[in-house]
């Protein structure tokens, strides 16, 4: 208990981010289901990306059941889209060839706090849909798939020694195991912004460099020789710029908050006090890990721009999805507190963000596992 004052600012570092992180679940107005329109663009725009690396795979290993991992999945149509994807590329391949598809094994993983509810709700229509788009081609059968929800943060080991052909994980990866130690002093902001001190920053790219070792030494021992890794994660262009995702979508969080701690709704030693689990790297910063992890080859590495939504109200849903359990976890929601932070939200990013280019950087890095 002595201590305590030097854990996360979330109370318990690592155990209490999975304890309480997950998006808003259902299918509410306020849902991730239904908020969830820019992770659907990045799914969309990396197609190519994991097009490529799933058809390599299949050529090189040609299994009889591939074994396919989405990391981060949450809930909501987005949590079968990348998969979908993957079958049908490889479906075709297969009838180009005039061959029957490989049975699938999908693992579908989130913390314990997901809504995996929801997604097992969606499965009749995901396999009715993966039937429509098989049915009769050639004679062939479609391919069947069986779907399973694993429980439990990709920081730690989630499947057994080589089991795994690819792994799947769209933005997820910028979310960190726990708010870093050592941030006291970045009391004005909520996150690595422009105006925190150094020692803030240090604190947390240094927990993000040990959280994506983590990640990639736990994916090197569940890989098969050969199997490959597609990430996409929220981004800068540089290490020596300042992610525009943050900016544009985290920045007009922390202005509601201030606001309202100068309006006395919330108490301003509360707002010091929290701090967002995550941090958005570079290529550069990508690669540096991936090289120095050492079980990876890099087939790809690029970075993409999306333009952001000009409305205020779908840009406030989006990130009320995304954020309001952790606020609600440090905050709680009496007087309907978290209706005030995102009407707020939306004045802000109405009045400020849409004056600018809004948009966000994504990074995506293709692997193959080299033992």
């Amino acid at each position: 208990m002595g201590d305590h004052k030097k854990r996360s600012k979330l109370g318990e570092g690592e155990m209490e981010v999975a304890k309480f992180f997950h998006m808003n679940g259902g299918t509410g107005v306020a849902s991730y289901a239904k908020n969830s329109l820019l992770q659907q663009k990045v799914i969309l725009m990396t197609k190519g990306i994991n097009d490529e690396a799933i058809t390599a795979l299949y050529r090189n290993l040609s299994p009889e059941t591939i074994c396919v991992a989405d990391l981060g999945c949450s809930s909501g149509p987005n949590s079968f889209l990348p998969v979908s994807q993957l079958i049908k590329t490889i479906n075709e391949e297969c009838k180009n060839n005039c061959q029957q598809s490989p049975e699938f094994h999908i693992f579908l993983n989130d913390l314990p706090g997901n809504d995996f509810n929801t997604i097992f709700r969606l499965l009749p229509a995901f396999h009715e849909d993966l039937n429509k788009q098989n049915m009769g081609q050639d004679g062939l059968d479609p391919p069947k798939c069986f779907v399973t929800g694993v429980a439990g943060s990709f920081y730690s080991r989630l499947f057994p020694s080589k089991s795994l052909h690819f792994v799947h994980s769209s933005y997820s990866l910028h979310w960190l195991s726990q708010v870093p130690d050592g941030i006291e002093n970045n009391k004005e902001n909520i996150y690595a912004a422009t105006t925190s001190p150094p020692s803030a920053h240090k604190a947390y790219y240094e927990q993000y460099e040990r959280d994506f070792v983590t990640f990639l030494k736990y994916r090197s021992e569940e890989l098969v020789k050969g199997g490959r890794i597609v990430l996409t994660l929220m981004g800068k262009e540089n290490e020596d710029r300042f992610s525009k995702g943050c900016r544009y979508l985290v920045e007009p969080l922390s202005m509601a908050l201030k606001e309202l701690v100068a309006e006395g709704s919330v108490e301003e030693e509360k707002v010091n006090s929290f701090n967002i689990p995550g941090y958005c790297p570079s290529p550069e910063e990508v690669m540096y890990v991936v090289e120095k992890e050492g079980s990876f080859t890099i087939n790809c590495l690029e970075t993409s721009e999306l333009h952001l939504d000009a409305s205020g109200e779908s840009m406030a849903q989006c990130m009320r999805a995304v954020a309001e359990p952790l606020l609600v976890s440090h905050f709680g929601d009496g007087n309907g507190l978290m209706d005030d932070v995102f009407h707020k939200y939306r004045e802000i990013y109405v009045n400020c963000m849409t004056k600018e280019d809004a948009m966000v950087t994504s990074v995506i890095v293709s692997l193959t596992k080299i033992n």
